[in-house]
């Protein structure tokens, strides 16, 4: 038990040290992986974390979460603006935080600034099996972001 943990710890560091940015999906928004873990005491569930970066004036396109997947919003630097389902509109400072129901419907979630960057940590808590944490709205299946 204990060198599976040493080896799954040590799977976990490379994947992280290798993780390049997934993509940018939206305008001046960057997607990178930061973490990805089985959690053993709750069977069939992952915990995910992204690190998403925006440009000045950045965001991300319209789009759906995994309908398994709970989020937890931190903003690490600038202003996030985000519109979830049918809650307000709302700007987010750095060090502030937010959640997102499983298959939220997130149709703004940009930088509130045209002057300065911003930075997001998004960490899902979702089925071990998903592939596709989220899907854009607005465009077809190959804007999926998948792990």
């Amino acid at each position: 038990m204990k060198m599976q943990s040493i080896i799954s710890a040590a799977y976990a560091a490379l994947a992280i040290a290798m993780a390049t940015p997934v993509a940018a999906h939206g305008v001046g928004e960057t997607v990178t992986p930061h973490f990805q873990q089985t959690i053993p005491n709750i069977p069939g569930k992952s915990l995910i974390a992204l690190i998403v970066d925006y440009k000045p004036g950045g965001a991300s396109p319209s789009h759906v979460h995994a309908k398994s997947a709970f989020i937890f919003g931190y903003v690490l630097s600038g202003e996030i603006e985000s519109h979830v389902n049918d809650g307000p509109r709302r700007v987010y400072r750095t060090g502030e935080s937010f959640y997102e129901p499983p298959g939220s419907r997130h149709p703004v979630s940009r930088n509130a600034s045209r002057s300065k960057p911003a930075k997001l940590l998004a960490v899902f808590v979702v089925d071990a099996d998903e592939e596709e944490l989220t899907t854009s709205i607005e465009q077809d299946p190959s804007s999926r972001s998948k792990r």
